[in-house]
């Protein structure tokens, strides 16, 4: 009932998941990224314990693979789909014996994909396929064009209700945090149009918080 894709950008060094959805709320319980450290997709029977724990290992040295396994060894690991990505860009994936309906994982350069109860397996590798096409474009549209393709490729059997994408770069703070909790119609279609509208203001609410001096007006009504 979940597909997503996370990513890590080469030269930037920014690390992210976009994620969807049939049920209400996916972003609160899915996607982790942490900077300087990695992103989880903790899915299928959701345990959202999973990202924070593997994201302590992974800032604490641990490889991909390495901090999954520490995890995954006392959480019910056959309920778990699991996908994660480091901050050298290695990458690890666990899909559990009670992984829901047609399954998979596609992993690619800085990147992997996974997803359940999906329409095809084609799903992961349409998405993996197109993120690593576009290197040069910013991480979260990598992201939600991957999602897009996923979607394009079949997605899950039923309709998808709900999407997140979650992008972290230098501050503690995620630098995109973007969520549809709730759409009967196109929850994608959804976070596309939320995407568009804050990436040209994106940059302005790091400069806000990091320079106020120097910040550009809001550009609303009573601001000077």
């Amino acid at each position: 009932m979940t597909f997503s894709l996370i990513g890590r950008c080469a030269e930037t060094g920014m690390l992210g998941v976009a994620i969807t959805t049939s049920s209400i709320c996916v972003a609160s319980r899915c996607p982790w990224a942490r900077a300087g450290a990695g992103a989880v997709s903790t899915q299928n029977v959701t345990d959202p314990t999973i990202g924070p724990k593997v994201l302590d290992l992974l800032a604490g040295g641990k490889s991909a693979a390495e901090a999954l396994q520490a995890v995954l060894a006392s959480q019910y690991a056959e309920y778990r789909q699991v996908t994660v990505i480091d901050r050298q860009g290695g990458t690890a994936h666990h899909s559990g014996s009670k992984t829901l309906g047609t399954n998979g994982v596609a992993e690619g350069k800085d990147c992997v994909a996974a997803g359940n109860l999906l329409a095809n397996t084609d799903v992961p590798k349409a998405m993996a396929k197109i993120f690593q096409a576009h290197p040069d474009l910013h991480l979260a549209e990598r992201l939600i064009r991957g999602l897009e393709a996923g979607i394009v490729a079949g997605g899950e059997k039923g309709p998808v209700r709900s999407a997140g994408l979650l992008v972290v770069d230098r501050q503690i703070w995620p630098l995109v945090d973007l969520r549809v909790d709730w759409s009967e119609d196109d929850p994608v279609k959804g976070l596309r149009d939320l995407w568009d509208r804050y990436r040209p203001q994106m940059g302005d609410y790091v400069t806000r918080a990091l320079d106020p001096r120097s910040a550009p007006a809001y550009g609303v009504p009573g601001d000077p």
